[in-house]
């Protein structure tokens, strides 16, 4: 199918409100609907949970890895660290292939803004930068997660901030079967 386009597009959703991995999602079900081949990695979530959007996705062929451990507050920061560092290997080696039209590098702005424990040496933010910048001519890269830093807000092509007024969490409504995960 033919691009209008040769340049990849780099795409930031960030911001404390809900929808930046459900706007990645949109993106992802838009791209392959024109023909696009599409990768999602997920660098907190673990694959001991599964979430709508993943089943979803692979129902429609799309690869869909869970790269992390869970939140911080679930681990060590030891198992966080090992698994940022495969994450990002990962993440290296399937841009560096060229094999996808789209890459969906999601809660990385997350990964990259833990401060809880160091991650700079398993997770160099000029690295992924670097990577990023460096990827095949016509691969999109999306990057999801609060906290985008401001390099990388600059060197993407569109940011989109989620900001949020109401959520029903403040009602002490739980996370939702089908609607957050």
């Amino acid at each position: 199918m033919a691009r209008t386009i040769k340049k990849g597009l780099t795409l930031v959703y960030t911001g404390d409100g809900k929808g930046k991995t459900t706007a990645a999602i949109g993106l992802c079900v838009r791209a392959i609907g024109r023909g696009y081949k599409v990768l999602v990695l997920q660098f907190i979530k673990s694959p001991q949970r599964s979430y709508g959007e993943q089943l979803a996705l692979e129902k429609l062929g799309v690869e869909f890895r869970q790269l992390g451990i869970g939140f911080t507050w679930t681990k060590t920061p030891e198992e966080h660290r090992e698994s940022l560092k495969l994450a990002f290997a990962t993440a290296k080696k399937e841009i560096e292939s060229g094999a996808y039209d789209v890459i969906i590098l999601d809660e990385l702005n997350n990964a990259l803004a833990i401060t809880s424990f160091p991650v700079e040496d398993v997770l160099p933010f000029q690295e992924v930068l670097d990577m990023i910048r460096n990827r095949p001519e016509g691969m999109h890269i999306v990057v999801t997660g609060r906290s985008a830093h401001p390099e990388m807000m600059d060197m993407a092509d569109l940011v989109t901030e989620m900001k949020p007024i109401k959520h029903y969490y403040e009602e002490g409504i739980p996370a939702v079967l089908g609607i957050e995960f």
